[in-house]
C-alpha cells in the first residue's frame, strides 16, 4: 500500500491514525497548494480530486478520509481506533457522523469560502456570501459538544478514537485561518490540550508547516 499525501487537515488526520496505529507505509507527496490533485493523472483516479488517497497493492484507490482509516483498522485491528466489537464501532461512527455534520465541514466550508477563497475559487463552487453562516453553524455545534467534553476524557468516553483524531486536526487548523477556540469552552479546551499531548499529534504535522503558516 502506499499513502497518497499533502499538505492539509484530512491528510494529517491519516497520519496521525497511522501514527498511533504504530503503522508506517510509503508516502508519495502531492502538491496540493498548486493544484496537482485537481488535473490528471490524479484526478483521472479519484475524480473527486480530494487528498489523501490509499493505493492498495493492486492499484486500485480508496478515498475518503474516515473510509481509508476503517480500511486501515479492518487490516490492522490493534490498538484500536474504531472499535474492537460492534457496539464500540456504532459508538464511535456515531460521534464522527456527529462531529463532522454539525461542526467540521461547517468550519471547512466556512474557510474555503473566505480566507481560503483565492485557492478554492476555481477548484469548486463558492458561496462566499455563505462563510459567516457557515462558521456561525461550525461555532454552534462546538457549544453543544464542549459541556459533554468537560464529562468524559475523549468523545468516546475512555477510549480515544478516529472521532477525536478528525476533531483535533480539524480544530487545530482553523484556529490558525479565522476561527479560533472560544475560550469559554473549557471543556473543549481540556479535550483539546490533551489530544494535543499526545506524540501522534505533533508528529503529524506535514514538514515546513511554519513556512506554509498552517498546522497542516
Amino acid at each position: 500500500m502506499k499513502l497518497l499525501n499533502s499538505v492539509g487537515p484530512n491528510p494529517r488526520k491519516v497520519r496521525m491514525f497511522l501514527l498511533e496505529k504504530g503503522m508506517e507505509l510509503p508516502q508519495e507527496d502531492l502538491d496540493l497548494l498548486g493544484g496537482e490533485n485537481r488535473r490528471p493523472p490524479y484526478n483521472e483516479r479519484n475524480p473527486a480530486g480530494q487528498l489523501p488517497a490509499l493505493e492498495l497493492d493492486d492499484g486500485s484507490i480508496v478515498c475518503e478520509t474516515v473510509a481509508i482509516c476503517e480500511y486501515l483498522e479492518e487490516m490492522h485491528p490493534e490498538p484500536a481506533l474504531i472499535g474492537t466489537h460492534a457496539r464500540e464501532r456504532a459508538e464511535t461512527r456515531m460521534w464522527l457522523r456527529r462531529v463532522e455534520l454539525n461542526i467540521t465541514e461547517y468550519g471547512y466550508a466556512g474557510y474555503r469560502f473566505a480566507e481560503g477563497l483565492e485557492l478554492f475559487k476555481d477548484r469548486m463552487l463558492c458561496l462566499p456570501e455563505a462563510a459567516d453562516g457557515l462558521k456561525r453553524k461550525s461555532r454552534a455545534g462546538l457549544e453543544w459538544l464542549a459541556p459533554q467534553l468537560a464529562e468524559r476524557e475523549w468523545i468516546c468516553g475512555d477510549r480515544f478514537t478516529l472521532a477525536d483524531i478528525v476533531l483535533y486536526c480539524a480544530l487545530d487548523f482553523l484556529h490558525g485561518v479565522g476561527q479560533p477556540m472560544p475560550e469559554t469552552l473549557s471543556g473543549l479546551r481540556a479535550w483539546f490540550d490533551r489530544v494535543q499531548a499526545r506524540p501522534s499529534a505533533e508528529a503529524s504535522l506535514s514538514p515546513g508547516w511554519e513556512q506554509i503558516g498552517m498546522r497542516l
